[in-house]
């Protein structure tokens, strides 16, 4: 009904408009189609006051509806926003209680009291707010590149015995594609169950060839929000960024790397790709999964039992623990946004962080901020090229407010750099999909994994210590004496970041 009323309101909006501006109509008609107009603009404005969103992004929705008032009207609905507190993910959030809830029956492990306070409350805010629980029961590996991560993944593909669930923002049919859909077409025919999901958007070049093939063989495959209905169910703008794969419930995968060739650096026009990936053993398995077992039974309806997929691997506990995050519009908007902030609040050492993309928040940046002003060594690592020029100089917009307080940043040179990780005082530490931007805090559908006094997070130490290695730092001098057409270029791309 909400989705009937709101296409009116664009037709009527469209209808008003060319009556006023474009049309031939007596001044009476349209004395009363600029009411009718008016009206619209005012009932839409007192919508988004109500619904006590930021005073900043409230005023910019205004903004763009009424100096664009047709256009603006029709991207603000029919990209979700105006019912994004509202019944749009109201489902995926019901499936969300059902499969977390044996989760939360985990028990509590005695290294929990041995880890760090600022640990501690971060671990805590995770499952009070994702209900995620922290494992001590798991094994993690860190994959440094594409060639680490798809020689693992297909190792690991090719034991599998049971079933095969994988979830991925981009998956490609080109090479490295095409050897990954063999094996799951191979691993189909032998009567193993393989069901994958895929991001309409970011898949949108997998060819209907490829699908078909997987299909005919045994492969349950399901898109996520099809663009060709994303106009209609407001729901375009919201897209599943994850890459999660899950085998037998005893290895898992998840980080930066999607499926295709860019990621093994095989494509001319990107060049080299830096990237970080992890592999996962044992209990945090179930966590992963569940994000999974959500998704899938939100498009197909198929509500598959949790039990009948849970494995007992015989991994003993250990000091290091490890916790998933699942973070987007069905869930607590905005966590991982939260946790990005708590993280670099409680470092008093250092944070190191690694993303493509750095559109941060008023929150993110004075925490970074604070943390520069105490001391802590803040290192921010971003590539020199980007894959688009709204996230390249939104991005750089930032450098100056950075550089003012005694942040540090790099400019990492060797290629396109994708991985996105946060490790502070070099002892726990986030890797996952979710880049420090507004997208990925408030409208994707994202997983995190965080590590608390793992071997892993020495690794991804030592890793970022290589990484500056092939970065330049940027120097404040130089960068403030940047041309003008550069600052023209960061400002005008800046406007953009609510939706970068």
């Amino acid at each position: 009904m909400k989705q009937m009323r709101q296409v009116v309101f664009v037709c009527l909006l469209i209808l008003t408009f060319y009556i006023i501006f474009l049309s031939d109509q007596p001044f009476w008609i349209k004395s009363l189609a600029l009411v009718a107009y008016l009206l619209i603009i005012l009932s839409v404005s007192y919508v988004l006051m109500l619904e006590n969103r930021s005073p900043y992004k409230t005023l910019l929705w205004i903004y763009a509806i009424v100096f664009f008032p047709v256009i603006g009207y029709i991207f603000f609905v029919y990209s979700g926003q105006l019912q994004v507190k509202g019944h749009l993910f109201q489902k995926k959030r019901e499936d969300n209680k059902t499969y977390l809830k044996d989760l939360l029956q985990q028990s509590p492990s005695t290294y929990f009291g041995k880890l760090g306070k600022e640990e501690q409350f971060i671990s805590n805010l995770i499952k009070g707010e994702s209900h995620f629980p922290l494992s001590f029961s798991s094994r993690t590996r860190v994959l440094k590149d594409g060639e680490e991560t798809f020689s693992a993944m297909k190792e690991s593909l090719k034991k599998a015995k049971e079933f095969i669930h994988m979830e991925y923002y981009t998956f490609r049919d080109d090479k490295i594609g095409t050897q990954i859909t063999d094996i799951l077409v191979e691993k189909a025919r032998s009567g193993i169950e393989v069901k994958v999901i895929y991001d309409d958007v970011g898949s949108l070049k997998i060819s209907k060839d490829a699908l078909l093939r997987m299909e005919e063989a045994g492969v349950t495959v399901a898109c996520f929000l099809p663009v060709k209905y994303g106009f209609f169910n407001q729901k375009i703008n919201f897209r599943n960024h994850r890459k999660i794969i899950v085998i037998d419930g005893e290895a898992g995968f998840v980080g930066g790397l999607n499926i295709g060739d860019e990621y093994l650096g095989l494509d001319e026009k990107i060049g080299f790709w830096r990237d970080t990936h992890l592999m996962v053993e044992g209990e945090v398995i179930r966590s992963l999964h569940a994000i999974f077992l959500v998704d899938w039974s939100y498009l197909t309806d198929e509500r598959l039992a949790q039990k009948n997929y849970i494995s007992t691997p015989n991994l003993e506990n250990n000091p290091g623990g490890v916790q998933v995050v699942a973070s987007g519009p069905d869930a607590n908007r905005g966590i991982m946004g939260d946790l990005y902030f708590t993280m670099i609040s409680s470092a008093k050492h250092s944070v190191w962080i690694a993303t493509p993309y750095f559109v941060p928040n008023k929150d993110i940046r004075t925490a970074l901020s604070m943390a520069a002003k105490k001391g802590v060594d803040v290192k921010l690592m971003v590539p020199e090229i980007s894959d688009g020029f709204l996230t390249q100089y939104g991005t750089r917009s930032y450098f100056d407010e950075l550089l003012d307080k005694g942040i540090d940043v790099y400019m990492y040179q060797k290629g396109f750099m994708h991985q996105k990780i946060m490790i502070v005082d070099g002892q726990y530490a986030s890797i996952g999909t979710a880049n420090v931007d507004f997208r990925s805090i408030n409208l994707n559908f994202e997983v995190n994994v965080f590590l608390f006094q793992m071997d892993s997070v020495r690794q991804l130490v030592s890793y970022y210590e290589l990484d500056i290695k092939d970065s330049e730092q940027v120097n404040q001098v130089l960068y403030k004496n940047r041309g003008l057409v550069t600052k023209t270029k960061e400002s005008f791309a800046r406007l953009f970041s609510p939706i970068l």
